[in-house]
């Protein structure tokens, strides 16, 4: 399907240097963008948002999954209130739509969004905590047992036409299931680890002692957590202390047995240390969903059959994007004027 850009008159340039706070007075807005798949992809929020704004333009074109910086500038140009998903808002992008006043984040992570131009180009953020949790620990704890069962190598090796027979794998069950990051994705797998009977250990920069408590899990260090756990999931956020954390002198300190699990952000693991470390041996297994790059085009890693390979899906539940788009929608109402280095843009 072909869409018309909307050229609306009465735009002007922007001054880069000092443009205006578009958040002055920010009234009802009309003209609504969805340039992001993710939220065409379900239909009900579609009919929702034209519900509530008649003349939104959403994509609806399954050829525009990835749209480049300029691509997403020509979209978007003339609307008040973006709700976007994995396109980059920058600096550039935001001084060319001087309409723009609202920027909607369709899921929780903030990393493709630059704090610092929101806040000179006076753009607000609508933002929502949680909202896909679950759908991203049941993810978590999918592939977990899909590594321990060694499911898709044993899965690969029959549609080659072998026939592997007795193929022993570990339960989940009594495992030391380290989990760093304990926030709103950790605290969910923490509830679903509950009938495994897991030794749970976590580390997170808040005090969760409370959660811990009535859960059973312990607080460790990271030393511990690292040289401890025999499944290790990542659910982290990208700041300056966890970017790129993940690389060789990390690695070599898990266990040659054990799986990690990163279902959070590419930029925390060194992606080349842990092809090498799956291809000798030095990690038995490895899910990841959040990759450097996107879409990863590594086939040597990707095909690794100790490698979970996963498109980032871990919001890709039909319930899980249902919660995410209501939050959207209204996140074109509610929404806040942000600070870098300050919630939701922690940076330490």
């Amino acid at each position: 399907m072909h869409f018309h850009v909307a050229r609306l008159s009465g735009t002007s340039a922007m001054n880069a240097e000092s443009p205006p706070d578009r958040s002055v007075g920010l009234g009802p807005i009309s003209r609504v963008v969805a340039p992001s798949l993710s939220f065409s992809q379900h239909p009900g929020l579609v009919e929702r948002l034209l519900a509530a704004y008649p003349d939104a333009r959403c994509n609806t074109d399954g050829r525009l999954i990835h749209l480049s910086e300029d691509e997403l500038i020509d979209y978007m140009r003339g609307y008040e209130a973006a709700l976007v998903s994995l396109e980059w808002i920058t600096e550039r992008v935001l001084a060319e739509l001087p309409d723009l006043r609202v920027v909607v984040k369709l899921g929780v992570g903030l990393d493709k969004i630059d704090p610092h131009a929101l806040k000179k180009h006076g753009v607000r953020l609508g933002w929502k905590a949680g909202v896909n949790s679950l759908s991203v620990a049941e993810l978590t704890l999918c592939t977990a047992i899909m590594a321990l069962r060694d499911v898709l190598p044993r899965n690969l090796m029959m549609r080659a036409g072998k026939r592997p027979m007795q193929a022993m794998g570990r339960h989940l069950s009594g495992r030391v299931f380290g989990i760093h990051g304990c926030g709103h994705v950790g605290r969910e797998v923490v509830r679903l680890l509950q009938p495994f009977g897991c030794e749970i250990i976590a580390n997170d920069i808040e005090d969760r002692s409370a959660f811990y408590q009535r859960y059973g899990v312990r607080a460790v260090g990271t030393d511990e957590l690292w040289e401890r756990s025999e499944i290790l999931s990542i659910h982290l956020t990208v700041t300056k202390s966890t970017y790129g954390l993940y690389g060789p002198k990390v690695l070599d300190r898990l266990r040659p047995d054990c799986i990690l699990i990163n279902t959070a952000r590419g930029q925390i693991v060194d992606e080349r240390a842990i092809k090498q470390r799956l291809k000798d041996g030095r990690l038995r297994a490895a899910a990841i969903d959040a990759f450097q790059r996107e879409p990863n085009d590594d086939d040597e890693f990707l095909n690794l059959s100790n490698l979970i390979a996963t498109p980032h899906i871990g919001a890709s539940s039909e319930e899980a994007r249902w919660t995410m788009g209501l939050a959207a929608i209204e996140g074109i109402r509610e929404n806040f004027l942000v600070e870098p280095g300050v919630h939701p843009f922690d940076d330490r």
